[in-house]
């Protein structure tokens, strides 16, 4: 069997169905990468019990690693309690084994605020960054866009979202492999220099004396029409974007199953148009998109939606795996 190269962290109890999404994830995910190592973090007693529940090959199993911890964060836990009181808790257990490079990404689907606290306390953020913000890939007509940020900071400062495009070019770069600078936008209500609040104008003014390839505000519907690779806003308006086209891709999906299966005809259209229909479900699945980065910690940590399925958390590791082997930290630096 090869070595394997890279070592993921699983918080295998976080998250809205825990083991039942986790390990299994974490089985495909071994399963289609044989340079991947997965540690799960959580009860080895459960995590041994579950295990017998699902078939897995040697090569599989050798790669799979288990890690007690005795405590779960629960999803209504407040985050300052859970960084003082689950100090052996799955997910700071997961975070510590980045800290101690043991593994080189960790990977959660629990508490959000939780995690963060938690994650800034044992990595601490890179020098010159003032906050941590969460970024994530969204599909757009042709590729994906990086935005950030999608909820860590309500208030941003200009200064900050100056830092989070820096970042954020980081992130692009390192996804795409190429040495062209990504574009880089601010999230704005228009394109026209004399729109935007006075906060806005102001990071804009910054964003034209970086080196950034900064390209000027872009608006809401240029996240999936536009090309701009990189979309900057604050953690407020972010967190109502995401959660918006996820919940618009979700409405699409159910209007087309509805009306697919009103009839007859309706449903032999259904088996007719299925290879279109399927393939637009792949481009608009936000399963696939799953897995935000907590860029401007020392250390890799990819948040999954607590409410996850076994594909949604599989695409998750992928994020953390693919960050992982781009070597995201040492390309931010670089950048700052």
């Amino acid at each position: 069997m090869a070595q394997p190269i890279n070592t993921i962290a699983i918080d295998a109890m976080g998250g809205d169905a825990g083991l039942s999404v986790t390990l299994p994830a974490a089985l495909n995910a071994l399963q289609g990468d044989a340079q991947l190592q997965c540690i799960l973090v959580g009860d080895e007693a459960k995590l041994q019990a579950a295990l017998t529940q699902n078939e897995v090959s040697d090569d599989v199993r050798e790669r799979l690693v288990f890690q007690h911890a005795s405590e779960v964060v629960n999803m209504d836990d407040a985050p300052g309690m859970a960084l003082r009181k689950k100090k052996d808790s799955s997910m700071r257990v997961a975070i510590e084994m980045v800290k101690q490079n043991r593994a080189e990404a960790c990977v959660s689907a629990g508490n959000t605020g939780a995690l963060m606290a938690t994650a800034r306390f044992v990595l601490k953020t890179i020098d010159g960054i003032d906050r941590p913000a969460i970024c994530s890939a969204l599909p757009r007509l042709n590729g994906v866009s990086h935005i950030l940020d999608l909820g860590a900071n309500i208030d941003s400062s200009a200064p900050s979202l100056l830092q989070f495009g820096l970042m954020g070019a980081a992130v692009a770069k390192s996804w795409h492999g190429t040495d062209a600078k990504p574009s880089v936008g601010l999230l704005n209500v228009g394109s026209e220099d004399m729109k935007g609040s006075e906060l806005i104008k102001e990071a804009s003014a910054l964003f034209k004396e970086s080196d950034l390839n900064y390209i000027g505000y872009v608006e809401g519907d240029d996240i999936f029409l536009g090309d701009t690779d990189v979309i900057v806003c604050d953690g407020f308006v972010g967190n109502v974007a995401l959660k918006t086209s996820e919940g618009l891709a979700q409405m699409v999906a159910s209007v087309l199953k509805e009306e697919f299966s009103r009839s007859v005809s309706t449903k032999l259209s259904a088996l007719v148009a299925k290879p279109v229909l399927q393939a637009l479900r792949n481009r608009i699945d936000h399963r696939r998109y799953n897995g935000a980065s907590f860029v401007g910690l020392n250390g890799i940590v990819i948040k999954s939606h607590g409410g996850a399925d076994m594909l949604a958390f599989e695409s998750a590791i992928k994020v953390a795996l693919k960050e992982s082997r781009a070597g995201i930290i040492e390309n931010i630096k670089t950048r700052l």
